[in-house]
């Protein structure tokens, strides 16, 4: 009973409440919380479409194969008959973090006709703690309302701080973080700061809103040995509990992959970079597992994505392979 009159409490917060900003910095983990624009999204949606890029991975120097990748990334997005509303990207914008690949990846990404909003990756973030990253894309946690729609950024590659008492150089730090299955890091998350800040976010907003999340990596335990997971997924989900539907995206594992915990719809995405191998684990819905890469075709496996949110919130999924790499099940699309 007191559950639900809190619950109840809180609906009326989000119906009377107004939109603030808010900024917090826990600085023993280098997060920067910026709160943007935290509104109730109240009534019916109005239809619009955003794109996702994944995991360019750019590295210094000219004329990398990964910056043409980017490049075609930006022209697939730019040439949809209907533009999207935003550009998200879920991270890794560059392989090793340093200022120079920070920077081709906003000078490329700034040819998105349309506006960009992005969070970081592990190999954006350990160099620096984000600092460059931050400088080129701004906050790194987020939340605004848009047609309807509530939307959340949050930074899900964060650990506890092992590298101050062994005396590691940024350098040093960072290298710990490029293998996919590096043991010393630990699994990362988001880390109590940021639930406290999630938590204070959608008490403002309507249980009834349609609410989209984008994470670096997955809101759900995929495969913890690859980090392919969130630490405090649970207990982020949990928070969100209260949504009639909550839609999650994120990028990291450089495949298509799907998932239902709940009321939360986790969709995962292709990179511009390279594609990782699936792990061997027995997948909730293989039927929305790409194709294997073909090694002769150096663009295989990898694209953008497009997401159609109709008037009830719903998405409608279309992946945009640089090549012919999806399956029949979601080559068309799919609605989430």
């Amino acid at each position: 009973m007191t559950e639900q009159i809190d619950r109840n409490r809180r609906h009326m917060l989000a119906l009377t409440g107004k939109a603030g900003v808010t900024t917090l910095t826990a600085q023993a983990i280098g997060v920067n919380l910026g709160l943007v624009g935290v509104a109730a999204a109240q009534g019916k949606v109005e239809p619009f479409r955003f794109a996702i890029i994944s995991d360019p991975h750019l590295y210094s120097g000219k004329d990398h194969v990964f910056d043409k990748q980017l490049e075609d990334a930006v022209a697939q997005v730019n040439a949809m008959a209907k533009q999207p509303d935003f550009v998200l990207v879920t991270g890794d914008v560059a392989h090793q973090g340093e200022r120079d690949q920070m920077e081709k990846g906003k000078r490329i990404l700034s040819a998105l006709k349309a506006p960009l909003r992005s969070i970081p990756g592990e190999h954006d973030w350990y160099l620096d703690m984000g600092d460059t990253w931050r400088a080129a894309f701004g906050p790194e946690t987020w939340s605004f309302d848009h047609k309807g729609v509530h939307f959340i950024g949050m930074n899900s590659i964060l650990v506890p701080d092992f590298w101050t008492a062994a005396g590691l150089t940024p350098a040093q730090r960072r290298d710990w973080f490029m293998p996919l299955n590096s043991p010393v890091p630990g699994v990362w998350g988001c880390g109590e700061q940021q639930r406290e800040w999630l938590k204070k976010d959608v008490a403002k907003v309507a249980p009834t809103t349609p609410v989209v999340i984008f994470t670096h990596s997955p809101l759900w335990d995929y495969y913890p040995r690859w980090n392919f997971q969130v630490s405090d997924s649970k207990e982020i989900r949990q928070i969100l509990s209260k949504f009639t539907a909550v839609t999650a995206f994120h990028g990291h594992v450089h495949h298509t992959v799907y998932n239902r915990i709940g009321n939360l719809t986790s969709i995962g995405t292709m990179s511009t970079s390279w594609p990782w191998p699936y792990p061997p684990i027995k997948l909730p819905y293989p039927q929305y597992q790409q194709n294997r890469a073909d090694p002769a075709n150096t663009s295989d496996g990898m694209g953008s994505a497009s997401i159609d949110l109709d008037g009830a919130g719903k998405a409608f999924v279309k992946y945009q392979p640089f090549a012919e790499s999806l399956p029949a099940s979601i080559k068309d699309g799919f609605k989430a």
